[in-house]
């Protein structure tokens, strides 16, 4: 049996996923969706926005414009939104809940560290459900994280609901990472390992894995369906931006120093700053 101490304290990590907005064409499908599937709830409304999340702690903003053009998944922008559980059973919990309400799956693997099933909103927005493992086993010979994309043994998942049933989103969840559509590896290199102080702590063909703190990644940029593909169109559905928690103030400071020194310009707001990676996408880093 394992403790809550043997895995990945997320709030000790230097930098972690706080919140990710989205930019769609109909909100209230979109957030009855996440409301009715992942089991957030709402936090604040207001004309053309609805915040959701748990209890009074936001994971998601969805800002809603009927004129927007259509999601093209060839684009810069999301690859999905990955909701992290705070245990395995919470996450069989989970896939019991969306069996027995018809919810399609896109996918379901064992990368090693985690488990994690995968899905996407009305509007095309991948979603990924995780629940980690412990972090004495994401580790090789030699203390390197492997990760791999191996079948999910579904039946032993659901065993560990224990015959409990899902209700909402459960408090001590949070987003854990968000995976990104890049046009080039080593542009997102430069940008999310050289400029942001992520470390690339996984690398598959063609994507690379950008962890903090010894975390397995929370952010990643592959470019699977988006090779070679330049800033994403204004006036699209889809990613608008990725609001980020720096732990320590003096990072931000060094980030910004590294932005400035390669001409990325940057955006100061009260609590931090917004940077654009080299395809538009907005990384709003807050203290």
């Amino acid at each position: 049996m394992t403790t809550a101490n043997e895995f990945f304290n997320m709030s000790a990590a230097p930098l972690r996923i706080e919140t990710v907005r989205l930019k769609v064409r109909d909100l209230d499908t979109v957030s009855t969706f996440y409301q009715s599937v992942l089991g957030l709830s709402p936090i604040e409304t207001g004309k053309g926005r609805v915040t959701l999340g748990i209890g009074t702690a936001p994971l998601l903003h969805l800002v809603g414009d009927p004129a927007l053009l259509p999601l093209d998944t060839r684009q810069a922008g999301l690859f999905h939104t990955a909701f992290l559980l705070p245990s395995r059973s919470d996450l069989a919990r989970w896939l019991t809940h969306v069996m027995a309400a018809r919810v399609p799956l896109q996918g379901a693997s064992d990368h090693i560290v985690s488990e994690a099933l995968y899905l996407a909103d009305p509007e095309g927005n991948g979603i990924e459900v995780y629940a980690d493992r412990p972090v004495a086993r994401w580790h090789g010979p030699n203390g390197e994280i492997r990760m791999s994309t191996d079948p999910l043994d579904a039946q032993d998942l659901m065993q560990s609901a224990a015959g409990t049933e899902w209700s909402r989103f459960p408090e001590g969840g949070s987003i854990g990472h968000v995976h990104l559509q890049v046009g080039d590896t080593e542009a997102a290199d430069r940008f999310y390992r050289d400029v942001l102080g992520c470390e690339i702590a996984a690398r598959y063909p063609g994507a690379s894995f950008y962890g903090s703190g010894g975390y397995h990644h929370q952010l990643a940029g592959n470019v699977w369906n988006s090779r070679r593909t330049g800033t994403r169109p204004d006036g699209m559905a889809g990613l608008d931006a990725v609001e980020i928690v720096v732990r320590d103030a003096a990072d931000v400071a060094s980030i910004a120093a590294r932005a400035e020194r390669v001409g990325i310009e940057r955006l100061e707001h009260p609590g931090g700053m917004t940077l654009h990676d080299p395809w538009g996408t907005a990384i709003s880093l807050m203290t």
